[in-house]
C-alpha cells in the first residue's frame, strides 16, 4: 500500500488526480471517486428552521459522536444537510453519504477523501492481508488525523445502508486513537453498530431520534405557512397531532392542502389511509418485511397497546414478544413504550393503514380477532381491555358482565388516546333484553372523549330503567350515576361537576347510613370525591381541592380502587407542589408516575399532573432540564382546554423557565396566555395574583418601575384572593427605584405566626427582599437574620431559584453573609457558585471561589465571545472549570466539587486547551489571565 500523505491530511492539499486502468506495476488502478457521495445532499423545495436541532446538533459536534437516528420519513438527512450547510464555511467539516455497496476499503477511501480533501491512497498490494492492511491504513489515518492543528466534523448520512461489521469497528478505532480530532455525526435508521453504550456512560455521547425530530406545533405552522396555507390553529394541531409530528406525513398534507378545496375537511379526514401516506409506508416501511409479519401487523391492529402475549393470543404464535422487538428494530413504526415487560405500540399513521386494510377482510375474522382479545384481557383483569373488545365482538353478555361488576375501574379518569374505531351499536332489542348494555356503550364514549354519544346512549338506557326492579334497579341507579359523573366531568363546567357528585355521594350514603357503617358505598364516594376535588383544582380553588382529594384518597384506599389512589394522588403532589411543600410533592409524584398499570393496558394512566408537579419542584429547585422534560411529559397526558387552572399554572412556569433563559418577550407572552386561561374563573385568585405578580416583575426587570407600579396598585386594594405576591411584587419595584421606605411599607409581615398561612415560595420572595431592604437601609445584622430565617426555611425543601436566579443586590447580600456566621455555609456556597455561573463573573462572590473580583466581572459567561484574541468562547461550565484550574485540585477532585463525573470534566479540560491553545493546565491558565478571564 502507497504510505499515507499526512502532510496532505493536515493541510488540505490536493492529490494527484487518479487514473482508472492499470497502473505502471500491472496493479488494478482504484476506480474514480464518486463526487455525489462527498457533496452535502440538497434540500427539498420549503425547509423549516429548527434552531432547537440545529443546537443540539452544534453542542454535540463538540463531542466525540452524535446519532441521529430515526425510522424512514422523519427528515434525518434533511436536518442533517441543513444544519451543515448554515455551519461557518471556515470550519473544518466533511460530508459522505453512504451506500449498501459501501464496506471496507471503500468506506476508507471514501472518509480519507471526505476529512482530507485529497485523493485516498491506492489499493492494497496483492501479498498484504485485507486485515493488516486495514489496520495499518487505520493506524496511519489516526495519526494523520491526531496532527491536525483542530478537530474534524465528519457527516456520515444513511449509515444503516453499510452492513459491513469493519466500518464501525474501524471508525471506534479512529475516535479512539485520533486524539479528539475526529468527531462524527451519523444519520441512520438504526443505531450504529459503533461502542456508543461507552460513549453514553462517559456523557460524550448526542442522540437525536423521532422523539426530537417530531415537528413542533409551531414547526408545523412554519411548514404551512411555507406552502401557503392558512389554517386555523386549532386545524394545524390536529394535523400535527394526526401525524404524530412525521416530517414525511406532514409534508404529504401540505401538498395536499395546496390544492385542497375544503382544507378544514381534509384535515379532518386526514388519516394513514391517505393514498400518499398509505404509498409511503407501503414502499418505505412494510416492503421489506415479510408477508408472514405484515400479516401479524394487520391482525394487531385491533388492539391500542401490544405485548408478546397479545399477539400470540390473535396470531396463534408463541414468539410474539420476539416478533415485537424485531418489528421494532426493523419499522421504526412499532413504538417501545419503555415498560417492563416490553409493551408496545403503532404509529398513528401506521395504525390508521392497518385498520382500513382489516376491513377490506371478511367480517368474520376482525369478529374473531376481538373475541380473542377480549378472552385474553379478561385473563389478564384488564376490564377496559375487556369490555372493549366485547362489544366489538357483539359479546353483550360479557360487555355487560365487565360493567356491573367492575364499573368503578371503567369511570375515565384522563384524556383518552387515539385508540381503534367505535363498536358499532347494539340492536335495540339487546338494549332492552339488557338496559346496562347501553350503559356499557356510554362507558365506551366516554373513554374516547365523545360526549354526544355518551349522552345518547345514558338516555337511551335510563328510558329502559322501569324494566329493572329491586337490587338491580339500584346497582343501575348508582352506575348511571356515576356515568352522569363522568359525563359532566368530559363536557360540563364546574358547577355541574359538583352537582354531578353530590348526587352520587348521596347515592353512596343514603340517609340514615353514617360514615364507617357498611351502608356507605366507598368506591363510590371516593369517586364522587375525586371528581369534586379534580374539578376544583381545574378550577384553581387549591384549598378545597386539597380537602377532596384528601378524602377521596382515603377512601379509595380503604376500597382498593388503585386507579382512583392513582388519580388523586397525582393531583395531590401538584397541589403540594404549589403550596412550596416540595419533598412530599416529590415523593408523591414519583410515586405515581411509577404506578403504571398493566403495560398492556390502553386505558390512560393518570399521571399528567404528577409530572407538572415534578415539574413545579424542579423550577424551585433551579434544574430547568427536568422542568423541559417534565412539562413535555405532562402535556398530552392533562387535558388543559377542561382545567384553565392547570393550564394557566403550565403557562406561569414556562413563562419563568423562559425568563430564565433571557427571552422576555416569550415570557410576558406566556404570563398573558395563562391569565386569559383564567378569565372567567373566579376561584383561581391566588394563581392569578402571581401571574400577575410575574408579570409586573417582568416590567420591573426590564426597567419600567411606573408600569410594574401601575399594574399593582389597584388590584392590591380589590383582590379576590391572597395578595401576598402582589405586595412583594410592588416592594420589589420599589426597592429596585431606590424608594427604601416604600418597599420597607409595602413588604407584608411574612415572618414567624403572620407568614405561617402563606405560600412557601411567597414567604421565601418576601424573606429574601426583606433582608435587601434592611440591607439598603444600612441596618446588616436585620438583613443577616431574614436571610438566616429564609435559608432556614428553603433548606428543608430544596428551594433554589429565588436565589440563584436573583438579581445582583441578592447574590452581593447572599457573598457577603458567608463571613458573618451562618448555619447553612454549604448551601450559602452552592448558591454563590450557581449564581455566579448564571450571571458570570461577580466580584464578591468570585472571592469566595478562589477568583478574583472587581474589574473582570464582564468575562464571564456567554460574554467571552467579546472578548480579544480569543476565536471560540467558553461556556459558562468551561469558565468555572477553567477556575478550578488554577488551584491545585486534580480532574478527579474537581469533578466531585462540580458533581460531575470525571469524564466530562476532561472534555471540558481539552475544550479549554483547544479553544485557549494551549497544550498543559499552566499554560491554559497563564493564556486566561492574559485575557483577563481569571
Amino acid at each position: 500500500m502507497e504510505r499515507l500523505p499526512e502532510d496532505r491530511i493536515e493541510a488540505g492539499a490536493a492529490a494527484p488526480p487518479r487514473r482508472t486502468g492499470v497502473s505502471r506495476d500491472g496493479r488494478a488502478a482504484a476506480p474514480p471517486l464518486l463526487e455525489a457521495k462527498l457533496a452535502v445532499a440538497p434540500l427539498p423545495g420549503a425547509v423549516v428552521a429548527r434552531p432547537r436541532l440545529h443546537t443540539l446538533l452544534e453542542n454535540g459536534s463538540a463531542g466525540p459522536v452524535t446519532v441521529v437516528c430515526a425510522p424512514a420519513g422523519w427528515g434525518k438527512t434533511t436536518l442533517l444537510s441543513s444544519w451543515y450547510r448554515a455551519q461557518d464555511e471556515d470550519r473544518s467539516r466533511a460530508w459522505l453519504t453512504l451506500e449498501p455497496t459501501d464496506g471496507g476499503d471503500r468506506v476508507w477511501t471514501y472518509l480519507h477523501a471526505a476529512v482530507s480533501g485529497a485523493a485516498p491512497p491506492g489499493p492494497p498490494q496483492a501479498a498484504v492481508s485485507p486485515a493488516t492492511t486495514d489496520r495499518d491504513f487505520l493506524d496511519r489515518l489516526a495519526v494523520a488525523l491526531a496532527r491536525r492543528p483542530e478537530p474534524v466534523t465528519l457527516v456520515l448520512d444513511d449509515f444503516h445502508q453499510v452492513d459491513d461489521p469493519t466500518v464501525a469497528s474501524g471508525l471506534d478505532f479512529l475516535l479512539r486513537h485520533s486524539g479528539d480530532r475526529l468527531r462524527l455525526v451519523i444519520g441512520g435508521r438504526t443505531d450504529p453498530a459503533l461502542a456508543l453504550h461507552r460513549w453514553r456512560l462517559s456523557g460524550e455521547l448526542t442522540e437525536i431520534r423521532a422523539a426530537e425530530l417530531a415537528f413542533t406545533a409551531a414547526e408545523s405552522a412554519e411548514l404551512l405557512a411555507a406552502y401557503g396555507i392558512n389554517l386555523p390553529l386549532d386545524q394545524a394541531d390536529e394535523l400535527r397531532v394526526r401525524t404524530e409530528g412525521w416530517p414525511v406525513g406532514l409534508r404529504i398534507a401540505t401538498l395536499t392542502l395546496s390544492h385542497h378545496p375544503d382544507p378544514v375537511r381534509f384535515v379532518d379526514d386526514f388519516a394513514g389511509d391517505d393514498q400518499g401516506v398509505a404509498d409511503y409506508l407501503s414502499e418505505e416501511v412494510l416492503a421489506g418485511l415479510a408477508d408472514e409479519a405484515r400479516d401479524v401487523l394487520r391482525r394487531c391492529a385491533v388492539a391500542d397497546r401490544l405485548c408478546g402475549g397479545l399477539v400470540d393470543a390473535l396470531t396463534d404464535r408463541r414468539d410474539g414478544e420476539e416478533l415485537l422487538a424485531v418489528l421494532e428494530r426493523e419499522t421504526g413504526f412499532v413504538i417501545a413504550l419503555g415498560t417492563r415487560p416490553p409493551a408496545y405500540r403503532y404509529h398513528r399513521m401506521l395504525a390508521d393503514l392497518l385498520r382500513a386494510e382489516q376491513l377490506r377482510r371478511p367480517a368474520e375474522e376482525l369478529l374473531d380477532l376481538h373475541r380473542r382479545a377480549a378472552t385474553w384481557a379478561a385473563h389478564r383483569d384488564l376490564p377496559a381491555e375487556t369490555l372493549r373488545h366485547a362489544l366489538a365482538a357483539g359479546e353483550w353478555n360479557r360487555a355487560t358482565g365487565v360493567l356491573v361488576d367492575r364499573w368503578p375501574d371503567l369511570v375515565p379518569y384522563a384524556p383518552a388516546r387515539p385508540g381503534v374505531p367505535a363498536p358499532p351499536p347494539p340492536p335495540p332489542e339487546a338494549v332492552r333484553a339488557d338496559p346496562e348494555l347501553a350503559l356499557a356503550y356510554a362507558v365506551d364514549r366516554l373513554d374516547r372523549t365523545d360526549p354526544a354519544a355518551a349522552a345518547d346512549y345514558l338516555r337511551l338506557a335510563e328510558r329502559h330503567e322501569q324494566l329493572l326492579s329491586g337490587p338491580r334497579r339500584d346497582r343501575f341507579t348508582l352506575i348511571t350515576a356515576a356515568l352522569r359523573l363522568a359525563w359532566a366531568q368530559v363536557a360540563g363546567e364546574v358547577p355541574e361537576v359538583l352537582a354531578a357528585a353530590a348526587r352520587l355521594r348521596a347515592l353512596a350514603q343514603p340517609p340514615g347510613g353514617a360514615a364507617g357503617q357498611a351502608t356507605v358505598d366507598l368506591r363510590a364516594r371516593a369517586i364522587a370525591r375525586t371528581a369534586a376535588g379534580a374539578a376544583q383544582l381545574g378550577a384553581g380553588d387549591l384549598a378545597a381541592a386539597e380537602t377532596e382529594l384528601a378524602g377521596a384518597l382515603a377512601d379509595a384506599q380503604r376500597a382498593g380502587l388503585a386507579r382512583t389512589v392513582l388519580a388523586c394522588t397525582s393531583r395531590l403532589a401538584l397541589v403540594r407542589a404549589v403550596r412550596g411543600e416540595l419533598t412530599v410533592a416529590e415523593r408523591d409524584a414519583r410515586s405515581a408516575v411509577a404506578t403504571t398499570g398493566d403495560p398492556a393496558g390502553s386505558a390512560p394512566v393518570d399521571h399528567g399532573h404528577a409530572y407538572l408537579a415534578l415539574a413545579v419542584v424542579a423550577l424551585h429547585r433551579d434544574r430547568p432540564a427536568d422542568v423541559e422534560t417534565n412539562l413535555a411529559l405532562a402535556g398530552s397526558r392533562v387535558d388543559q382546554a377542561r382545567e384553565p387552572a392547570v393550564a394557566a399554572l403550565t403557562a406561569l412556569v414556562r413563562a419563568q423557565l423562559t425568563r430564565d433563559r433571557g427571552d422576555l418577550p416569550a415570557s410576558y407572552q406566556l404570563l398573558l396566555t395563562g391569565r386569559a386561561h383564567l378569565a372567567d374563573q373566579p376561584r383561581a385568585g391566588r394563581l392569578a395574583n402571581w401571574l400577575l405578580a410575574a408579570e409586573a416583575d417582568l416590567c420591573t426587570a426590564h426597567g419600567n418601575l411606573a408600569r410594574s407600579r401601575e399594574l399593582l396598585l389597584a388590584p392590591l386594594d380589590t383582590a379576590t384572593g391572597p395578595a401576598e405576591p402582589l405586595a412583594v411584587a410592588l416592594a420589589r419595584a420599589y426597592l429596585q427605584g431606590g424608594d427604601v421606605a416604600a418597599a420597607a411599607r409595602t413588604l407584608p409581615a411574612w415572618s414567624g405566626p403572620a407568614g405561617e398561612p402563606w405560600l412557601l415560595p411567597s414567604r421565601l420572595e418576601a424573606g429574601l427582599l426583606d433582608a435587601l431592604t434592611a440591607r439598603a437601609a444600612g441596618d446588616h445584622r436585620r438583613a443577616a437574620r431574614a436571610l438566616e430565617e429564609v435559608l432556614a426555611l428553603a433548606e428543608p425543601e430544596g428551594f433554589r431559584r429565588v436565589f440563584t436566579r436573583s438579581e445582583p443586590p441578592a447574590r452581593d447580600l447572599l457573598a457577603a453573609h458567608l463571613d458573618t456566621g451562618t448555619a447553612y455555609w454549604p448551601l450559602l456556597r452552592e448558591l454563590i457558585s450557581v449564581g455566579e455561573e448564571y450571571a458570570g463573573r461577580d466580584g464578591i462572590g468570585a472571592q469566595h471561589l478562589g477568583g478574583r473580583d472587581g474589574d473582570r466581572r464582564e468575562r464571564g459567561g456567554r460574554l467571552t465571545a467579546s472578548v480579544p484574541g480569543l476565536g471560540e468562547p467558553l461556556t459558562d461550565r468551561e469558565l468555572t472549570v477553567l477556575r478550578y484550574l488554577q488551584s491545585i485540585l486534580s480532574n478527579v477532585e474537581i469533578a466531585s466539587e462540580l458533581s460531575v463525573s470525571v469524564n466530562t470534566v476532561k472534555t471540558h479540560v481539552r475544550n479549554i486547551y483547544r479553544k485557549l491553545d494551549a497544550t498543559r493546565r499552566r499554560e491554559a491558565v497563564r493564556r486566561a489571565r492574559e485575557l483577563h478571564l481569571i
